[in-house]
């Protein structure tokens, strides 16, 4: 008889940035809305800050649900605490790479797949990870969604639990997290508000690895791979060129060098595409000039890319004015990777001159670019001065940050450099910035120009003494670089003399986009 090869029609896996608009598509309809937890930025950041931790069920192609989860340490894990202080207000920021419990942030199954025990499914997954990597155990908050009819008989959430652990009551949620081999050891009280047939509360429970050694308090762990990444930033010097060859002959020399000492990125200025107005026949006013520029823009990409991909590396394209599709003009960051993508970041905020002299609108949305060396966020000049932007691209997973910039005077560098400076200390990240030096007579606006490029680390015991692991002297045309190890941003968010995103005061403030992100 003939064999026949069936595909599996259920699959459990982990979760990948490439799955986060359909894991968004199962959130909106099961809840009917992006529900805290799943917004297309938070689920970047779980995945980003723990890709062995998030799983999704597959059912026949379509993605059917969800389960998003992190480390935390016992005294976190056993504490009473709410939802946004635990999850880092969704994106999984307080992930914690020396943790011992796995916590069960959330679980999501499409409401429509019945008798396929896709939830337990997930608690599976969750329970082999914790045993494959001899975790402690698993802890959440739980829901307990009967307790709202019967308030009246049990007006405390403490007793109406108990009602369910002695079988005189059910609660459909609560004895699903029993038969799994759950305990609940107390209530957490305004765990999570939106929960109101639960009242806002939510049972503290706790699954014990039967696997578990007792890991002894001294012992740290170490991290098995080393996590470089080799960066350079271009210091560019503003020059006449006669054609728009020459000028893109003039990027190919720094990206060939660049390439050729095996620089994973290569970052170039805000505005240095502005050379190619020098060879205009008349001197162009502010907006005429920008009109111009904007008729290189595609242009510009496609060879940008062919130089990404023929030289096998990340180039973050400085900035250009672009025309968009709404008809505004804006100032875009084009990163160009070396398998061939192409990502567009706008400047959040026009500075006064970009506003006044050449009429550019602000962007509308920031969020991670996924890379080969993992995500990384882009704040052109003026954004690095704005520390929300930084810490949502933080919470997305980058690990680096680069910063094209365009000032015209040591006070205007000084506040780029001291705020990019700040950004990698209170985001435990790297910050590259690329800055313009020279001067452009005929081009208004660009007449003179001042830059020291830099590669910027926090400031702590296993980076670089004064927070720099390089810059360019001032003023002058060079190239520089550094090799960042992004392992020690993970040691210094969890065992550094500061822990800046873990000590976040989440009970008393957050940020709340309005896109959801």
């Amino acid at each position: 008889m003939p064999s026949q090869t069936t595909k599996a029609s259920v699959v459990v896996r982990n979760a990948t940035l490439d799955d986060v608009p359909k894991i968004a598509a199962l959130v909106l309809k099961t809840y009917g809305r992006p529900a805290d937890g799943y917004t297309p930025g938070m689920l970047r950041g779980q995945i980003s800050a723990f890709p062995e931790g998030q799983f999704l069920v597959e059912y026949d192609g379509e993605v059917v649900g969800y389960a998003a989860s992190f480390l935390v340490s016992e005294d976190l894990a056993m504490t009473p605490h709410n939802w946004i202080e635990i999850t880092g207000n969704g994106y999984a920021a307080r992930h914690d790479p020396e943790g011992e419990w796995l916590y069960g942030m959330e679980v999501c199954v499409d409401p429509d797949i019945r008798r396929t025990r896709i939830g337990q499914r997930l608690y599976n997954a969750r329970q082999q990870l914790c045993e494959s990597w001899e975790l402690k155990g698993i802890v959440f908050g739980g829901r307990m969604p009967g307790w709202r009819r019967r308030k009246k008989t049990y007006p405390q959430p403490e007793d109406y639990v108990e009602a369910v652990r002695a079988q005189k009551i059910t609660d459909p949620v609560i004895r699903f997290h029993m038969r799994n081999g759950f305990e609940p050891i107390g209530v957490m009280r305004n765990y999570l508000l939106e929960d109101k047939d639960s009242g806002g509360h939510a049972t503290h429970m706790v699954w014990h690895n039967p696997y578990a050694e007792e890991i002894k308090q001294s012992q740290k762990i170490t991290y098995s791979i080393k996590e470089s990444v080799r960066v350079a930033t271009v210091q560019v010097q503003m020059r006449a060129v006669s054609s728009f060859e020459e000028f893109m002959n003039n990027v190919e020399y720094f990206v060939d060098v660049c390439s050729d000492r095996r620089a994973d990125f290569v970052v170039f200025p805000e505005m240095f595409t502005l050379q190619l107005l020098a060879f205009e026949k008349r001197k162009l006013s502010p907006a005429e000039a920008i009109e111009a520029l904007t008729r290189y823009t595609q242009r510009f990409i496609d060879e940008m890319r062919e130089l990404a991909i023929s030289y096998n590396i990340n180039i973050i394209g400085g900035s250009h004015p672009t025309r968009t599709d709404d008809g505004d003009i804006q100032n875009v960051a084009y990163v160009f990777l070396r398998d061939g993508s192409v990502h567009a970041q706008e400047k959040i905020h026009p500075t006064p001159d970009e506003r006044h002299w050449w009429n550019i609108k602000g962007g509308d949305s920031v969020d991670v670019i996924p890379t080969d060396c993992g995500p990384i966020g882009v704040l052109i000049c003026y954004d690095s001065e704005f520390p929300e932007l930084a810490r949502r691209l933080t919470d997305e997973g980058a690990r680096i940050l680069f910063t094209p910039f365009c000032t015209d005077s040591r006070q205007g560098h000084l506040r780029v450099r001291y705020c990019c400076q700040a950004r990698a200390i209170e985001n435990q990240l790297y910050v590259v910035t690329s800055g313009c030096t020279g001067n452009l007579p005929n081009v208004a606006n660009m007449d003179v120009n001042y830059a020291q490029s830099a590669i910027m680390t926090p400031c702590d015991y296993s980076f670089a003494r004064e927070g720099i692991a390089a810059e360019i002297s001032e003023n002058v045309e060079a190239v520089v670089m550094a090799d960042l190890d992004l392992t020690d941003l993970s040691w210094a968010r969890s065992q550094g003399t500061v822990r800046n995103l873990r000590d976040r005061r989440f009970d008393l403030y957050r940020i709340a986009w309005n896109d959801g992100g």
